[in-house]
């Protein structure tokens, strides 16, 4: 199964040979599978089937609808956005290449911080930032002393 290419045009598809077998689930509850997880006695029957996935849909999402909202305002916006698309991801292949997608590439994202000269670059950058915090917290109260900005007279 490839579904690691990010060339377009490409579609992943498991042969024969590659999918895993299930009890009535299609290979699906291993996490190896492509399609739809819901229950056998749901998948028989086409209408509740259809039906199952429309409520997936929704539920989905008024959770990526949340967590849209929460990017903004207070909340982990980003974090109920990706758990929307894992119920997405039970229903739709297109939600299931999505998320592994992203798995990757934050996988990949986090190695990339964890090389050594990444980790001395970013610790270098915010070592400097803080003392430029540090120099214009001291020019500030040299200045004007622990007064608050607002109550500031022309001086």
């Amino acid at each position: 199964m490839n579904t690691a290419s990010d060339n377009p045009g490409e579609v992943a598809v498991a042969s024969e040979e590659q999918r895993p077998t299930g009890a009535g689930t299609g290979g699906a509850r291993d996490g190896q599978g492509l399609g739809s997880k819901a229950p056998a006695f749901i998948k028989r029957r086409r209408a509740l089937h259809l039906s199952w996935q429309v409520g997936v849909f929704v539920v989905g999402l008024a959770v990526v609808g949340a967590g849209i909202v929460m990017l903004p305002l207070p909340g982990p916006g980003w974090v109920v956005i990706f758990g929307g698309m894992a119920i997405w991801a039970t229903e739709f292949v297109w939600a299931q290449l999505v998320l592994r997608w992203t798995k990757r590439k934050v996988t990949e994202a986090a190695q990339k911080a964890l090389d050594p000269r990444v980790r001395r670059r970013n610790i270098t950058l915010t070592v400097i930032g803080l003392v430029i915090v540090g120099v214009l917290v001291g020019v500030y109260l040299w200045k004007f002393g622990v007064v608050m900005p607002w109550k500031i007279k022309d001086q």
